[in-house]
């Protein structure tokens, strides 16, 4: 049993998780800085990114900060470079960051879809591939990918945002399949509906909370807490031989109609 449960152990292991500061990334960085990792928080805001990890080091785990815009290549490349030379090896990558705009698809600005196609998909592109860059000499790595549930199912007012948690999906299995053979594991975890920050307003909207836990098998919204396990097990030793695969964590919404 012992051993069984030291495959879930981060222990020595460094994790970087972009858009940590809040929300679903932060109660990550939480949960695999719990399971022993050190982990490197990413967001833009310098000030609000060390304010959270001060938060995580009260709690007595390993957290450092590398503020840097996911969505430009340059900066990246220089982030990822500068944290394998200065703290160490990238051993586990989740990227988290995301952004959602509403709206119907007829009247979605051309700017906002640029906007939010750069954050949900161009990031996973250019943080993946600049940490991949480091893993593939080394011949192992984790990469874990927030997708959603918006990755399978559709609603009205958000087919951009719909069309990228699908390209998140994909381009997941992709790097899963160039990469497997260097030795890294690239999979998705695609959470339901969850109470954070950004989700604020249609908790406190009763019809649609009425909606959503009616819809949804498990019978309520989900806690950010809820992600940890999967997130754990996708960046561990317990899921070596997972690769290209989407871990829906939604309480049972894909399963139903």
């Amino acid at each position: 049993m012992n051993s069984i449960l030291k495959s879930f152990d981060l222990t020595g292991r460094t994790a970087l998780i972009t858009g940590s500061s809040v929300g679903i990334g932060f109660a990550l960085a939480r949960g695999l800085a719990g399971a022993g990792a050190r982990v490197i928080l990413n967001a833009r805001n310098a000030a609000k990114l060390e304010g959270a990890a001060e938060v995580l080091r009260s709690e007595g785990l390993q957290v450092l900060t590398a503020a840097f815009d996911v969505t430009s290549g340059d900066a990246v490349n220089a982030a990822v470079a500068r944290i394998e030379a200065d703290i160490g090896a990238i051993d586990i990558l989740v990227n988290n960051a995301g952004m959602q705009r509403r709206g119907p698809l007829d009247q979605f600005e051309e700017a906002h879809w640029h906007e939010l196609m750069k954050t949900n998909v161009d990031s996973v592109f250019l943080v993946g591939k600049a940490v991949a860059q480091h893993m593939i000499p080394r011949g192992r790595g984790k990469i874990v990918n927030i997708c959603s549930v918006q990755s399978e199912l559709g609603r009205p007012g958000i087919a951009p945002y719909t069309a990228s948690k699908g390209a998140v999906k994909m381009l997941t299995k992709g790097m899963a399949i160039d990469w497997g053979q260097h030795g890294i594991q690239v999979n998705g975890l695609g959470p339901g509906y969850f109470k954070t920050e950004l989700t604020e307003a249609l908790v406190h909207n009763e019809e649609f909370t009425k909606w959503l836990v009616g819809r949804t098998p498990s019978r309520r919204w989900g806690d950010v807490e809820d992600l940890v396990g999967a997130a754990v097990f996708l960046s561990s030793d317990a899921s070596n031989f997972v690769n290209g695969h989407i871990l829906y964590v939604d309480g049972g919404v894909t399963a139903t109609l």
